[in-house]
């Protein structure tokens, strides 16, 4: 009965982190570029159940009942990196990836240290010191065309368009090139917050630069609310598995056996 308990109470743990991820989708639903997640659930291990009451030629003998499940556990978080829809805008600073790629910010922390991350938001702005930057104010990263650096794409007050090679043109010259990379495998890739990712060993992307447009979040928000009650269902079923349980072992302890 108490590894019963064990079983009911992982499946709560279980559907409650679910809930949390299911929640994080539907939050983000109108999210630039934002990629939903799925958990990714496995089950533990069966355990054989057995006991010695059987008899043969004088002697208890093993035998085998059957097995137990122990329950779920959680195994990991799946992100759908599934291409979302491109939505057309008036802003020249927005951009959108068709094709599997990301752009490339760099994150200056808290601490002065500077790091390289990913993200398919193409919501940037130009700062007040004339850089090309995202919603959180990283810097947006490019290849400079004269020298091949890459660096911070300074664009000022100039009138800024693309061409089919994804360069940057500001008053019709080519300035810039996007730094745009690939990943050969994107469950590798961590979120670190702030619609960024990060991952190891960039690839070169084939990714086209869509300008005047964004890319809407990839979450469906009716399949996320069936999930949701779908969650919800089983977590009331384990719980009335567990408070069922609960009742049982109470009887046990305070009833059977009472000397009256």
């Amino acid at each position: 009965m108490i590894r019963g308990l064990y079983t009911a109470v992982s499946g709560l743990v279980t559907q409650e982190a679910k809930q949390q991820v299911i929640t994080n989708n539907m939050a983000n639903a109108n999210t630039t570029g934002y990629k939903s997640d799925n958990l990714a659930v496995k089950k533990f291990d069966d355990v054989l159940i057995q006991n010695y009451d059987k008899m043969s030629a004088g002697r208890n003998v093993r035998n085998i009942i059957g097995s137990l499940s122990n329950g779920s556990r959680i195994d990991e978080t799946l992100t759908d990196f599934t291409q979302g829809m491109l939505q057309a805008t008036d802003k020249d600073t927005d951009f959108a990836l068709e094709g599997r790629g990301f752009f490339t910010v760099r994150v200056t922390a808290a601490d002065g240290s500077e790091g390289v991350f990913y993200t398919r938001d193409g919501e940037f702005r130009v700062n007040n010191q004339g850089y090309l930057v995202n919603s959180s104010g990283n810097y947006v990263l490019g290849r400079n065309v004269a020298t091949g650096a890459l660096e911070p794409m300074e664009v000022g007050n100039s009138k800024i368009s693309t061409d089919m090679n994804n360069n940057i043109l500001l008053d019709g010259q080519v300035y810039y090139n996007f730094n745009i990379v690939d990943f050969e495998n994107y469950q590798a890739m961590e979120k670190v917050g702030d619609n960024l990712y990060s991952g190891e060993n960039p690839i070169e992307s084939q990714a086209v630069v869509k300008q005047n447009s964004l890319e809407k979040s990839n979450v469906n928000i009716i399949n996320e609310m069936v999930n949701m009650m779908t969650v919800m269902r089983t977590f009331e079923s384990n719980q009335k598995v567990v408070q069922s349980i609960d009742e049982t072992l109470s009887k046990a302890v305070n009833e059977i056996g009472t000397v009256r």
